[in-house]
């Protein structure tokens, strides 16, 4: 029998271990961080170099090994230096879908002092032009589709362009990557200190603009040590798989029959894809394989190619693999975890990857932006007997549960999730405003609404401008969402509110059904009517055969959905 995850964390973060703890004061506020963890990101890359041959980035028929890798950072780094005079602290924004340039860029931007900007590649010329301008960018690195889009912008603001996989050479005011950045030139000699700024991630901005969410050297590298420790400790649980060392979201895959393989399925300008994911590969050495798009059989195929052993996404990724016509055609046998973070999974998936992966467990997590994707996490056994909790944290995160005035409630109470720790963003760029409203004392609002039990689990029930107010009653989508996906003839579902006149709001629903399934609004309330109290049940039923519209990071878009049904 294991030892106690108390126990394991105590073991684990114990003086003289790898993730020994030590007090850390950021912004004047004193938090727990890890002693061991890197103080910068040009640290973590540099040791990389110690890889050589082993291959990193599988991108469809491409395979970079680490030396390719560094020395197309080394020779990237330099050209920003020496051709586009980027100094420390100067903002290169990355726009493209998920390449290997991508993962040069990033490590080449933050190992110069620079900060790392991160653009959605589905953005359109409009919203390109407005991040262009909050942050300051002084040069683009995009691929063909996105310097099409930004390339008004950028000679209008004099913004440097270099083009990536695309024949820019005879496109005016674009550079071309293979005619300007050249291997064996040297990683220019900065220095770069832990407080420095490192990367911004906008936020999806539901309403208005997004916001750019700002990270340190130090925050960053102190998420990727919560992930790895995470995965410590629940080695540490299992007697036969010792303690992992590996920057991971996943148990230590020292015992496996296969070395540790990633799949990238999510963009790496989501914070998911590019810190629990992409970081942790470059820190410990692992293979990261690369889709051009999210297409569940081509997932499968590669799987079973490479030997995938961990995947990472939403919810939603899960549901898709486990959907495809030809799932049972491909060898899904070398996975070891499916899961990630992003939304609640519903009950009924949980059990389904359980049983589906002869090898491969469930996992769950619950991260932001705001906190480098770091948070509580669920697996194995816990996440089965607990299918609606995201998990337990380490000791470097706190969690509070406050009431709507910002008071503590006691263990159980339900109210609005805080977090504190070193892996916080540091605020939002050049939004004093938005900073103080979500930053309070050291401690991260996080628009949550959810409550920890007596052992430190924590459920989160709904995001607060997702929770329906239902005359007077609350009712968390997630909760009915699981409901309905107990149906047989549900392939997905979102839950919202809409206006009421007399209510305020009432409880709305769009469901996709199944190839080959009929089900109408009597037939899902009577099979809901059994799970729910009758204010929960939704007044408004859609029904749709074709799958449910999703932003860039996967997750299902309730703003669009909302719009419809308030428009019929």
């Amino acid at each position: 029998m294991g030892i106690t995850y108390d126990e394991a964390v105590a073991a684990v973060t114990a003086r003289g271990q790898r993730f020994e703890l030590a007090p850390i004061e950021v912004d004047g506020v004193a938090c727990t961080g890890f002693a061991n963890a890197p103080r910068t990101l040009r640290a973590l890359f540099a040791s990389a170099r110690s890889r050589g041959d082993a291959t990193f980035l599988v991108y469809e028929d491409e395979r970079w090994t680490f030396a390719e890798v560094m020395a197309e950072v080394d020779a990237l780094a330099a050209t920003l230096v020496h051709r586009y005079g980027v100094a420390r602290g100067d903002r290169v924004a990355i726009a493209m879908r998920n390449y290997p340039e991508w993962v040069v860029s990033f490590a080449a931007i933050t190992s110069i002092g620079a900060i790392s900007v991160s653009f959605n590649a589905w953005w359109v010329p409009d919203e390109i032009d407005f991040a262009l301008g909050d942050a300051g960018v002084k040069v683009l690195i995009a691929d063909a589709e996105r310097v099409e889009r930004a390339r008004h912008a950028c000679a209008t603001r004099g913004v440097a362009v270099l083009g990536v996989r695309g024949h820019h050479e005879a496109v005016e005011g674009v550079d071309h990557w293979p005619d300007v950045v050249h291997r064996g030139d040297p990683m220019p000699d900065v220095d770069v200190d832990g407080e420095d700024d490192a990367t911004i991630l906008y936020t999806s901005g539901t309403t208005g603009r997004p916001k750019g969410a700002v990270s340190t050297n130090r925050a960053v590298l102190q998420a990727l040590f919560g992930f790895a420790c995470r995965a410590a400790v629940e080695a540490a649980r299992a007697p036969a798989e010792p303690p992992s060392e590996l920057p991971s979201v996943m148990p230590s895959p020292s015992a496996s029959p296969s070395p540790p393989v990633f799949i990238l399925i999510v963009p790496l300008f989501h914070v998911t894809g590019c810190v629990p994911v992409m970081l942790s590969c470059f820190a410990g050495g692992v293979e990261l394989v690369m889709m051009h798009r999210w297409d569940p059989e081509r997932a499968l195929q590669l799987i079973e190619r490479e030997r995938v052993t961990q995947f990472v996404g939403v919810p939603t990724q899960s549901w898709d693999l486990l959907e495809c016509p030809a799932f049972d055609r491909y060898d899904t046998s070398s996975l070891e975890k499916v899961g990630g973070g992003g939304a609640p999974a519903p009950p009924k998936l949980v059990q389904r990857v359980e049983d589906a992966f002869s090898r491969g467990g469930p996992t769950i997590g619950y991260g932001m932006t705001e906190t480098n994707a770091y948070g509580p996490q669920n697996s194995g056994l816990d996440y089965l007997e607990r299918p609606t909790s995201t998990g337990r944290a380490t000791p470097v995160l706190q969690i509070e549960v406050r009431d709507a005035m910002g008071a503590p409630l006691p263990v159980g109470g339900r109210g609005e999730i805080w977090f504190r720790g070193p892996h916080l963003i540091r605020g939002y760029w050049g939004n004093p405003g938005a900073t103080a409203e979500t930053i309070v004392d050291g401690w991260l609002r996080t628009g949550d609404i959810g409550r920890v039990d007596g052992e430190g689990f924590v459920y989160l029930e709904d995001r607060a401008k997702d929770m329906i107010l239902r005359g007077g009653e609350n009712v968390y989508s997630a909760e009915v969402e699981a409901a309905i996906y107990e149906h047989p003839a549900v392939y997905e579902a979102a839950v919202y509110g809409v206006p009421h006149e007399r209510l305020g709001e009432e409880v709305a629903a769009t469901v996709c059904v199944r190839g080959g399934e009929r089900l109408g609004a009597e037939g899902l309330r009577a099979h809901l009517t059994t799970r729910l109290a009758a204010f929960k049940v939704p007044t408004r039923l859609s029904f749709v055969t074709e799958p449910l519209p999703r932003n860039a990071s996967g997750k299902i878009l309730k703003t669009s959905l909302r719009q419809q049904a308030a428009d019929g």
